[in-house]
């Protein structure tokens, strides 16, 4: 997906965003969101979208999200002024195949329901990878194309239709998973069918 198709795609999106994909995909931010509470420092989600997390971050963490959609952060930053979140730290707009952060920033950086968006998501990765710490993780919770059956063949159907949909529906696992400097430590599914992945990553 080139970036303008993305960017057309959640201007559309962001004002219904949160009462519709936001409730199709809010265990698997839940779950996400608990591992990262679980852990210390500071966080990084890219591809923060409307803020649909922020408010769930323990205030023990510092958090920073990004996002290419000026629509889609306008919405956060309204979300962080009403709810007086103090412990997001920051939210930009930028590019997530070119973070703006030096190397070794973050303790977690996390992108939920990102990589099937983004053009080359295998640069998303390897930025992800860039700034987190040494012994921090890198977490990614998406859905992933199916082997055979017949979601499989629905994913594929529809794969033609990404620049209006928002997202690959066909997107390969592997893709995710060649950088060198991340080891794939746990991996779970969620519900509806088991559309969802949550993996994580240790950064070495």
């Amino acid at each position: 997906m080139e970036l303008e198709a993305v960017a057309k795609s959640y201007r559309r999106w962001a004002p219904v965003y949160d009462r519709t994909f936001g409730s199709i995909t809010g265990r698997g931010r839940r779950r996400a969101v608990s591992h990262i509470n679980s852990r210390s420092g500071s966080v990084l989600e890219v591809g923060v979208g409307t803020g649909l997390s922020l408010p769930d971050y323990a205030s023990h963490l510092s958090v920073t999200g990004i996002d290419f959609s000026h629509d889609m952060l306008a919405k956060a930053r309204e979300k962080v002024r009403e709810e007086n979140l103090r412990h997001v730290h920051d939210l930009r707009q930028m590019d997530a195949r070119t973070l703006d952060f030096p190397d070794a920033t973050f303790d977690t950086v996390v992108a939920m329901y990102l990589v099937s968006v983004v053009p080359e998501p295998e640069k998303v990765v390897a930025e992800m990878a860039r700034v987190c710490k040494p012994g921090g993780q890198v977490l990614i919770l998406n859905h992933f194309a199916r082997e055979g059956g017949v979601l499989g063949r629905l994913e594929r159907a529809f794969a033609p239709f990404a620049d209006l949909l928002g997202w690959h529906s066909d997107f390969d696992r592997a893709r995710v998973l060649g950088d060198q400097r991340l080891t794939l430590t746990t991996e779970e599914t969620f519900p509806p069918l088991g559309l969802f992945s949550f993996l994580i990553l240790s950064r070495h």
